[in-house]
């Protein structure tokens, strides 16, 4: 009994801790656009990529010891294909559209339009895989909205540039689209390979798109940047991504994906306060009220009876 103990309390504190590490993405994203004004998304992502990749590929070595010794499966022509399109879409794309997203929004609004993932989830599985949305998925999606309706409704009190808002709320749920859309597609090919396999995998793809996009519409002269810039970039990369990655993916294995998930809902309010801490941005009862809200929405989806069509791996952006 003490040993089971100690696994799940192990097992929660790595979720708690990854979810911290998430939670301050948006943060250290925020203060690396306020210290060099002329930083844009597609500089600050290469950053964050160049300094994940020696982590990124020590997931990868290390995924083969995840069999247990196994041989690990081999992948087909057709599972390369998958891994670069999800590559692309689900890591690539869906973190290009967060980064920029986040010059317009706050960092509270930014996570909980990403946290509805589950609930995008639903709808993609209704529209193209027949999967009925059922009575008890209906009231969460619209609790889960009219939660994001509050919170939005909550910055565009405060915004000065409304336009600017609307320009970043659009983009950052274009991003959780593409993460949704991944997450649809790649349950398959996780389960066959295994989770952390197949998330070393993305990252490695979404690397190679990142940094080609960077060497097209950026000169290299573009990363002589403050060392200010580079240290928060170095906290993006390895506290905000590489860090809670692992962290999420032992909690997944000690205490499986509902009790992570559960764990998983401080987020979206960590990143409200983190971003009163350390960027000055306001807290209202009407934001509060709207994560509680959408927070309760997801929960109904996610922890429900009938299981989402989604892959067991780690969220990385």
């Amino acid at each position: 009994m003490t040993s089971i103990k100690t696994v799940v309390s192990a097992g929660a504190l790595f979720a708690a801790a990854a979810q911290f590490g998430f939670a301050a993405k948006a943060i250290f994203i925020k203060l690396a656009y306020a210290a060099h004004p002329g930083l844009d998304a597609v500089t600050l992502l290469a950053l964050r990529m160049i300094f994940s990749l020696p982590f990124f590929l020590l997931m990868a070595w290390w995924a083969r010891r995840e069999r247990q010794g196994a041989a690990p499966v081999p992948l087909t022509r057709s599972d390369w294909g998958s891994v670069l399109l999800l590559g692309f879409v689900g890591y690539y794309l869906s973190s290009f559209l967060d980064f920029w997203g986040l010059q317009y929004i706050s960092a509270g609004l930014e996570r909980l339009i990403l946290f509805t993932n589950p609930t995008i989830v639903v709808v993609i599985s209704a529209l193209f895989m027949a999967r009925p949305i059922t009575r008890r998925v209906a009231i969460a999606l619209l609790v889960s909205y009219a939660g994001l309706g509050l919170a939005y409704w909550h910055d565009l009190a405060i915004a000065q540039d409304t336009s600017a808002l609307i320009t970043g709320t659009g983009l950052v749920f274009m991003s959780a689209i593409c993460y949704a859309v991944y997450m649809v597609l790649g349950t398959g090919l996780t389960r066959r390979i295994g989770s952390l396999r197949f998330t070393a995998y993305m990252m490695l793809v979404a690397t190679v798109f990142v940094l080609a996009q960077f060497f097209i519409m950026r000169p290299l002269s573009a990363l002589d940047l403050p060392m200010k810039l580079y240290a928060y970039s170095v906290c993006l990369a390895v506290f905000s991504t590489a860090v809670p990655v692992w962290m999420m993916a032992e909690a997944l294995k000690r205490i499986g994906a509902s009790d992570a998930s559960m764990i998983g809902s401080v987020g979206p309010v960590l990143t409200i306060f983190l971003g009163a801490a350390f960027l000055g941005e306001q807290i209202s009862a009407l934001q509060l009220v709207g994560a509680a809200l959408v927070l309760g929405g997801v929960a109904m989806i996610s922890l429900g009876r009938s299981p989402l069509p989604q892959p067991m791996t780690p969220p990385t952006r």
